[in-house]
Order: C-alpha cells, then sequence, then structure tokens
C-alpha cells in the first residue's frame, strides 16, 4: 500500500496582495476541480499578526473581490481545514525553526513541500539560507520546490549574484522561476498554433515572413506604483522577461519532446543567436519614451528620465530567421490593453492581377491575440465580388471565448502553481534563459542611462506611442501593423 505522504504548500509573504488576489484564488480553484494533491496544507508566513481565522477571512474577502469564478460557500467550507498561518521574520533563524517544527507536527512524517516567494528578490537568499540551515530543503522522504516571482535581478550582474545564492542550497531543478506571461492559455498556443498544425511551420521562416511585431500594450498609467516603477522602467519590467519569452516561443525550432529541458533548450539558443543591440546600434535600434505628464504622478522624481514606452527592432542570427525584423513594443497609458503578435508574411513574388498604379498586393498576416478577445486570425486576400480583378482583404477567425465558452480559460497563476506541484518547469525560466535575456538588455539601458541616446521621446496619453517609434519602422519601409489593417487588427 502506498504510504500516505502529503503536500505543504508555504507562501512567504502571504499577507501580501498578490497571495490574495492570484496565489489563493488559483489554489482555491484548483481544489475545485479536483486536481489538488489529496492531502495538502497550504501555510502562509509572514510578519502580521494573523491567527488561522483571521489569515482565511483576509483570504476570503480576496476571493469575493478578485476571483474570476464563481463557488458556493459548501466548497469554500471545505477548502478551509486546508489553510494555516504562521507569524514569522524572514531574517530571523529562530522564525524559521518554530516554522520547522510547526511543519513537522502539522504534517507527522515524510512530506513533500512547495515554498512560494512571494516577497522581493533581495529576502530570497535569506529565507533559502534559513530554510537550509533548518534543514527544510533537504530532499529526504519528499520533494523541495521552491517557486521564485520577478523580478529575477535588476541586470546581469544582480541576476548572476542571485542565481549563485540560490545554487549554493538549491540545484536547478528545484527552482522555479515564475513568469505569469507564459502560464496563460494564449501564450501556450502559439506552440500549439506552430507545431500542432502543418500548414504553417513549412512557411514560419525568413523565405516566406516578412517581419514580426511584439506588442504588451497598457492602457494604465503607473498609479500607485510610481516610486517603484520610476526606479524600474518599462525595459526591466516587461521587455527581459515578458517580450522576450514571447520572442523565443515565436522564433524557436520545433523541441524534441514537449518535456522542460527540451523545451527550454530550444528558447535558449534564440536567446543565443538575437543580435546583441549595443555601443552606436543602440540609438537606431531603440526607441525610449514617456508619457506626457509621468512626472507630475504620485512618487515619481520631478526629472525623471525613466522610459513608461519601449520599441526595439531584433535580429535573429540563424539559417531560419536571418534578416527577418523583430518589432518589439510595451507601454503604459497607451490607446488600449493589447497584447498581440503579428505575423506578416512577405508579398507575392508577381501580380498577376491588375492593380491600380502604385498599389501593391496586401500581404498575408497571422495574428495571435493573447489579450483581450484571445485569439487567432488569419488575414488573407479574396477577390471582390462583381468586378474584373480587384481584391479585398477577408479574415478567418478563431475566438477563444466563443469556441470554448467565455470561462474557458483559467488564470495564468493556476497553471503553473499545478505543474510546480507536479514537478513540471517546461514553463518556467532557467537560469541560462534568465542570464542571457539580461545579457541583451543591459546594453540598451546603459546606452539610456549613461550617453542619454537615444533622446528621451514624449508621448500623449490614450495614444500608441511617440512618433519616433513610427519612424524606427519607417526607415524600414514597414508601420506598425494597428494602421494598416485597423478593420482587422483591433
Amino acid at each position: 500500500m502506498n504510504k500516505r505522504i502529503p503536500t505543504s504548500i508555504i507562501i512567504f509573504g502571504a499577507s501580501g496582495d498578490l497571495t490574495k488576489r492570484k496565489l489563493i484564488p488559483s489554489f482555491f480553484n484548483l481544489f475545485r476541480k479536483r486536481k489538488t494533491p489529496k492531502y495538502f496544507n497550504i501555510i502562509g508566513y509572514g510578519w502580521t499578526p494573523f491567527t488561522d481565522e483571521q489569515f482565511r477571512e483576509h483570504l476570503r474577502q480576496g476571493l469575493d473581490e478578485y476571483a474570476s469564478f464563481e463557488f458556493t460557500e459548501e466548497e469554500w467550507s471545505l477548502f478551509i481545514p486546508h489553510l494555516y498561518y504562521h507569524q514569522g521574520k524572514y531574517d530571523d533563524l529562530a522564525g524559521f525553526e518554530k516554522l520547522a517544527a510547526y511543519l513537522g507536527a502539522l504534517e507527522d512524517g515524510d512530506a513533500n513541500r512547495l515554498y512560494y516567494m512571494s516577497i522581493p528578490p533581495s529576502l530570497f537568499p535569506a529565507i533559502i539560507s534559513n530554510l537550509d540551515a533548518t534543514n527544510q530543503i533537504k530532499e529526504d522522504g519528499g520533494w523541495r520546490r521552491v517557486v521564485v516571482e520577478k523580478p529575477f535581478g535588476t541586470d546581469l550582474a544582480s541576476a548572476k549574484e542571485l542565481n549563485q545564492q540560490i545554487h549554493k542550497v538549491l540545484n536547478e531543478k528545484q527552482i522555479y522561476r515564475i513568469d505569469h506571461y507564459l502560464g496563460k492559455e494564449t501564450v501556450q498556443n502559439i506552440l500549439f498554433t506552430r507545431f500542432a498544425n502543418t500548414i504553417f511551420e513549412p512557411i514560419w521562416n525568413r523565405n516566406y515572413v516578412d517581419s514580426v511585431q511584439i506588442t504588451v500594450a497598457e492602457k494604465v498609467g503607473v498609479g500607485h506604483r510610481g516610486g517603484y516603477y520610476d526606479g524600474v522602467g518599462v525595459v526591466r519590467d516587461m521587455f527581459q522577461n515578458h517580450l522576450l519569452q514571447l520572442m523565443t516561443l515565436v522564433a524557436m525550432e520545433p523541441p524534441a519532446s514537449f518535456n522542460a529541458d527540451a523545451l527550454r533548450n530550444e528558447k535558449v539558443k534564440v536567446l543565443n543567436a538575437i543580435q546583441p543591440v549595443n555601443g552606436g546600434a543602440v540609438e537606431f535600434n531603440t526607441v525610449r519614451a514617456q508619457y506626457r505628464g509621468y512626472r507630475n504622478e504620485l512618487d515619481v522624481n520631478k526629472d525623471s528620465t525613466t522610459p513608461t514606452y519601449a520599441a526595439l527592432r531584433l535580429y535573429v542570427n540563424n539559417w531560419r530567421w536571418q534578416g527577418v525584423p523583430f518589432y518589439l513594443r510595451s507601454g503604459k497609458n497607451m490607446v488600449e490593453k493589447q497584447t498581440q503578435i503579428i505575423i506578416r508574411f512577405k508579398e507575392p513574388p508577381l501580380a498577376m492581377f491588375p492593380m491600380p498604379p502604385g498599389q501593391k498586393m496586401t500581404p498575408n498576416m497571422l495574428v495571435l491575440y493573447l489579450q483581450p478577445d484571445e485569439g487567432v486570425h488569419l488575414r488573407f486576400e479574396a477577390k471582390a465580388p462583381d468586378t474584373v480583378a480587384e481584391s479585398r482583404s477577408v479574415d478567418m477567425e478563431f475566438n477563444y471565448a466563443e469556441a470554448f465558452g467565455p470561462t474557458a480559460i483559467p488564470e495564468a497563476y493556476e497553471r503553473l502553481l499545478l505543474d510546480a506541484l507536479q514537478g513540471d518547469a517546461a514553463l518556467f525560466t532557467r537560469a541560462d534563459e534568465v542570464e542571457m535575456a539580461w545579457g541583451l538588455i543591459d546594453p540598451i539601458i546603459e546606452a539610456w542611462e549613461s550617453h542619454q541616446t537615444p533622446p528621451l521621446a514624449v508621448y500623449e496619453p490614450g495614444s500608441w506611442g511617440p512618433l519616433e517609434a513610427d519612424a524606427l519602422l519607417t526607415k524600414d519601409g514597414r508601420i506598425w501593423m494597428h494602421e494598416e489593417a485597423g478593420h482587422v487588427l483591433k
């Protein structure tokens, strides 16, 4: 008979915003779907003086405010007995000795443990060191895994140092660096669109693809996060992790299998093949901008040069993508919230049909909408009725909500937490990925901050960004695609 081995989920920073907004709703929904381990407990650890009951009430308030699903009181009452709270400091060894004793009494024998770091990166080393000193990391009678929230470092040097500190105690297979973007169903669908459909992969290369555009636009400004954001900026906040991760999924070669190492090996190959943007290349391949009024936001430096918008032109120097530009952009206070990937195919090599003077055939486009209105759009040309040879762009469209129902897409954290519990690291970031991404971003930030090149542009709130970003593509004879096909690209 198999021995009953419980799973303990310990959340450091459990009284914080992420726990009640994302983590507990995700764990609760997994519980409702019967995807959690049969025997499990969730133990919150923090300095806030909660009792178990106060902690549970705090989490219930978070569910009422943030849960994206409906649930019954009976379901919640069944989940409550799995929730506990333990008060303690993060840098206090005695507190971790008490935690070890607390967990030992709760588990009553061998147990698996998932530690979740919902705290600032500066606290990671101290917590992991204290866990090691109290013998809570050693895999003796059960597995031990640690989920680490972003940001993972603020530059290449800090990322390397953080990796070194963590690797003193943990091996790489125990570390799960989480990027919630990779948990989104629509992001995972990038791989399925490419590798589950033979109509796309044969043309997914420099012979047929003209360019790739990746946009992550936010409608909101910095809000109450001004103090934090002013020390980070859009490139550290969005490009080093989210946008480069999306780019690797678009550009990677087919992995030998869908296991974690095979998938992440191919992503690392893409990062390694990206042509570095440094020195004088920064001025010609990047745009940095700030929305008008940013310096008046709460806790923002009145002379701040922190960019709230950036656009990059990158090239992947390998056989598949040589010469194909990848345009990445992200910004705050833009016209709408939108995350999309546009694959623009080349124009037909010969205009067989009569065309008005100066007009070219409209290129085909594949659009992957990641949020909102999640889906896939394919634009192609068709003959307009009752004309001799006039063509018109038409669309084939797949929409997640229509195909699978309006509540079909789960919260990204839900998928990632389940993967961490099951030991599947495919959607988590490996150490070499993190360091390579920072290695690409560091020279750009250094040129911006040290040499102030290119000059900081300004854009109007509620726009698509600065004119300088348009000029970045105009130099290549291209434009941002939402302008070219507004009836298709929202």
